[in-house]
């Protein structure tokens, strides 16, 4: 038994059309044809599909059937597909790229990323955007090695060459331990009194910092993937580390967590810059997303 045949573009327009105006003739005008050419173009679709799109014995209006239904779906699919399709190649032709990817600094606070993706997605719908989350020199790894387009990177990238830096803000440290901890229950810590205790400190999963410690004060610490376990362990009454401000600002508010003075504590500041490969400049959508990111430094800190 053979199947359906293979509808072209111009009947599934016609189709919608029909749809969506509700009869042949208000189709016909709303693409500039005759009635008699919409209800050629039906008739031959149906013919293609081998199936009846419309059923015109019941009323006057042409009415969807069940199958004809199911088609519509399909058909606003494909049309949508095509319509993205020429928006993208578009862009392209303009000089827009076709996809950014972008890797950002777990310690980046989740209100700007947010802010900054949904404005892109906006911005550029045509765009496909890839994201990573990494830590440390990781992000600028992914830089280095061409996955991503754009880094939104901690202070790990100075001094390589290749890498061009955008100032973005960036982000307060502070050191914190739960209500329990005895660096928190104590009045005045002395300096030395956190080597005593365990410090929980991010790991670099890369090995561009490899041997280099970044705000490690204990002498004994517990090196972690995440900024998610950290913070669990950090509530749980396990050790203390430095958390960014926003992460733990609703702790500290609700008593989960206490901010301790330590005196020897000073990386209260966790500069970012948005890098980017000195061969790989950014296109239209990259240096946009740049921009977008150096723009907050100036609203959200």
């Amino acid at each position: 038994m053979q199947g359906p045949g293979v509808p072209s573009l111009d009947q599934l327009q016609v189709f919608l059309a029909v749809v969506d105006t509700g009869s042949f003739a208000a189709a016909g005008r709303k693409l500039g044809r005759a009635t008699s050419a919409v209800s050629y173009a039906i008739a031959n679709l149906e013919q293609q599909l081998g199936v009846q799109l419309f059923d015109r014995d019941r009323t006057r209006k042409p009415t969807l059937t069940t199958i004809g239904a199911s088609v519509l779906s399909e058909a606003q699919t494909v049309s949508v597909g095509v319509s993205s399709l020429r928006a993208k190649v578009a862009g392209m032709l303009g000089g827009l790229e076709s996809e950014v990817s972008i890797v950002v600094d777990v310690m980046m606070p989740t209100a700007r990323v947010v802010d900054a993706l949904q404005a892109f997605e906006k911005k550029f719908p045509t765009v496909a955007l890839r994201l990573h989350v990494e830590a440390l020199g990781a992000v600028t790894q992914l830089v280095l090695s061409g996955t991503a387009t754009v880094g939104i990177s901690g202070p790990e990238h100075k001094g390589l060459a290749g890498i061009e830096q955008v100032r973005v803000g960036g982000v307060r440290l502070i050191p914190v331990a739960a209500p329990e901890h005895p660096l928190a229950r104590s009045a005045t810590n002395r300096p030395g009194d956190a080597r005593g205790h365990v410090q929980l400190v991010l790991a670099d999963r890369s090995t561009l910092t490899t041997g280099r410690d970044f705000g490690v004060v204990g002498i004994r610490s517990w090196r972690l993937a995440d900024l998610g376990s950290k913070h669990a362990l950090l509530v749980a009454g396990i050790g203390w580390g430095s958390m960014p401000e926003p992460m733990v600002r609703a702790d500290l508010e609700a008593g989960r967590l206490e901010a301790i003075d330590l005196p020897e504590w000073s990386n209260s500041f966790y500069a970012m810059q948005a890098i980017y490969r000195t061969e790989s400049p950014p296109g239209p959508a990259a240096a946009w997303l740049i921009e977008r990111f150096a723009q907050q430094s100036d609203v959200m800190g």
